[in-house]
């Protein structure tokens, strides 16, 4: 496996790892904002033989803050490790940016999703920690919890 920054379109492969994870991105507006975003923003892929596994898109507000925009292992892939090493690549990145922050936002455990329980343990194992949920951000069925990590 290896990692690189994406230069060249990876839309089709983007949308197909996520077409892998529909308990993830099942809201068709936002699955095809997410794919539209790695030919518009810093997006760096892991690749198998040429084929993308996986991948990490990321949206810097701020000189001092990036924010994981997107993270996305492709179904049959998940388990391997690669969630990690495209979070260690994208915190690489934000260091040589200049940035002191990483963060992310993801659903609240307010709401019972399984899958969703799985990404925060993730980031939690990564060094993000809880800082504010945001009830109506995305809407009250869908309350977002933003982490955050402090970079070294």
């Amino acid at each position: 496996m290896s990692i690189a920054l994406a230069t060249a379109s990876i839309e089709p492969a983007a949308e197909q790892v996520l077409r892998s994870l529909p308990m993830w991105f099942g809201q068709e507006e936002a699955l095809r904002a997410y794919v539209r975003d790695t030919s518009l923003l810093p997006t760096f892929v892991s690749t198998e033989q040429g084929v993308i596994k996986g991948f990490v898109t990321l949206r810097q507000h701020f000189p001092q803050s990036v924010e994981i925009h997107c993270i996305a292992i492709h179904a049959p892939a998940r388990g391997q490790g690669l969630g990690q090493r495209l979070l260690a690549q994208a915190q690489a990145w934000s260091v040589a940016q200049g940035a002191r922050f990483l963060q992310v936002k993801t659903l609240a455990d307010a709401h019972p999703s399984p899958e969703y329980a799985q990404t925060r343990a993730f980031y939690e194992r990564a060094g993000f920690v809880p800082l504010e949920v945001f009830a109506t951000l995305w809407s009250q069925q869908n309350p977002c919890l933003q982490l955050i990590r402090h970079l070294p």
